[in-house]
């Protein structure tokens, strides 16, 4: 079987010189791949300048074009995401937008360049909202073309209001959200290796 790829977009609103909760659960989730010898990248969305639009390159310095690259090599996509005012972040809002803009683009069998890859959601937070972004996100990726299986929507939120996030609170010591964790690595692994080798037939689905 040839090698499979899987790609986190952390759309934490800190760059990578700053400590990010949900970067901490995706390296959760990255290390229980690379153990089944998954190709793994973890992106940090706040370290490109990815330009507002619905298109794949929107040009003037737009870096979504090198993102946009590694979605369609990956099998496993994942969108990690904080909550603020119990919504998924602005920057996964704009990785959304930004994927559907690529939705019309086809692979070599005229379906959505999307088929056949497997979608995820991690979501942290010290606040209500974590099953609403975790569908906002899920049905997004469902509808552009990506293969949801059960139970990959891992999340973790601490108290309501202000407070201790997923590393100060030692979140990730939740025996809930370390299961969640397994399901979301393990079920997006089982249904990639499923599509690698039987991919969705182009009856009834090319573009």
């Amino acid at each position: 079987m040839n090698q499979i790829k899987a790609l986190i977009l952390n759309a934490s609103l800190k760059s990578s010189d700053e400590e990010s909760n949900t970067g901490y659960m995706a390296k959760e989730v990255a290390a229980i791949l690379e153990k089944e010898e998954v190709e793994t990248e973890i992106l940090r969305l706040a370290d490109y300048h990815i330009a507002y639009g619905i298109d794949t390159d929107m040009g003037n310095g737009d870096e979504w074009p090198q993102i946009y690259e590694k979605v369609k090599e990956a099998d496993i996509v994942m969108i990690g995401t904080p909550l603020w005012i119990g919504e998924k972040s602005s920057l996964a809002t704009v990785a959304m937008e930004r994927l559907y803009g690529g939705s019309s683009d086809t692979n070599e069998k005229g379906q959505a360049v999307y088929y056949n890859k497997v979608g995820g959601v991690l979501v942290t937070g010290n606040e209500d909202g974590a099953k609403q972004a975790a569908a906002s996100v899920l049905y997004g990726l469902s509808h552009i073309g990506f293969v949801i299986p059960p139970n990959v929507d891992a999340y973790w939120v601490g108290e309501a209001g202000p407070g201790a996030s997923y590393i100060e609170a030692e979140g990730y010591k939740s025996e809930f959200t370390q299961s969640h964790i397994q399901m979301l690595a393990y079920n997006t692994l089982h249904l990639a290796k499923i599509l690698k080798e039987n991919p969705i037939p182009a009856k009834g689905n090319t573009m």
